[in-house]
């Protein structure tokens, strides 16, 4: 009778923040072989008697350091190849988390470890990569929902940020008038009474999201 494969499963966290309107992802720099020192997605093997939730509130408290994190499963990864050492199947959860929370709650951690600008990352070890382009598509779904871009943006913000996250996102550029005309008319934020000052040392309004806003699609 031929041998029932042994599979190690492997729970995987895609965190995602979005700060001055760029989005970035969490990673941790690998310590030891094989890919020591790339930078690898936050990941931990699944124990026999834990259930997926119980590692991922591991991974978010004991290696991202922060709690409170929303997530939701976005692919599972079975190549061959994957991993050089054993046989290992991945699940990714992708979450999303606002930079408030994790500049509040953030605590210091054994880690090397990075908020990487999307469209910038460093060297990534294993398919991690493949698994941080895949969750940008959960993120182009999830974006266009108007609470999910509240959480996002709990404190003042300007309009520039909101748009150049979008633009991220959807690989598409907005004019400038027409996102901002647009924007306002969703009747979503509200106008704060601040300024701040933007990239080219011009003020800029700050905005928040109304308390009641609905939930709808924007774009």
């Amino acid at each position: 009778m031929k041998d029932q494969p042994k599979n190690i499963l492997e729970i995987i966290l895609t965190l995602f923040t979005v700060s001055e309107g760029q989005v970035k992802v969490f990673m941790i720099k690998k310590k030891d072989d094989p890919y020591k020192g790339y930078w690898v997605l936050p990941s931990e093997v699944l124990k026999e008697e834990e259930e997926d939730s119980e590692t991922l509130d591991y991974i978010i408290k004991n290696i991202v350091g922060i709690d409170g994190v929303s997530y939701e499963p976005y692919g599972v990864y079975s190549k061959l190849d994957r991993d050089i050492e054993n046989r290992v199947v991945g699940i990714n959860y992708v979450g999303l988390i606002n930079s408030t929370i994790v500049d509040l709650k953030q605590q210091d951690i054994e880690y090397d470890y990075e908020w990487f600008n999307i469209d910038n990352l460093p060297k990534i070890g294993y398919d991690h990569l493949d698994i941080v382009n895949d969750s940008r598509e959960y993120l182009k779904k999830k974006l266009v929902n108007s609470t999910v871009l509240k959480d996002l943006f709990p404190s003042d913000f300007t309009l520039p940020e909101i748009q150049r996250t979008y633009e991220q996102i959807l690989n598409k550029t907005f004019d400038r008038r027409n996102f901002r005309k647009k924007f306002i008319n969703l009747g979503l934020i509200e106008d704060t009474g601040y300024k701040n000052e933007s990239q080219n040392g011009r003020p800029a309004k700050l905005y928040s999201f109304k308390d009641d806003i609905k939930e709808r699609d924007l774009f």
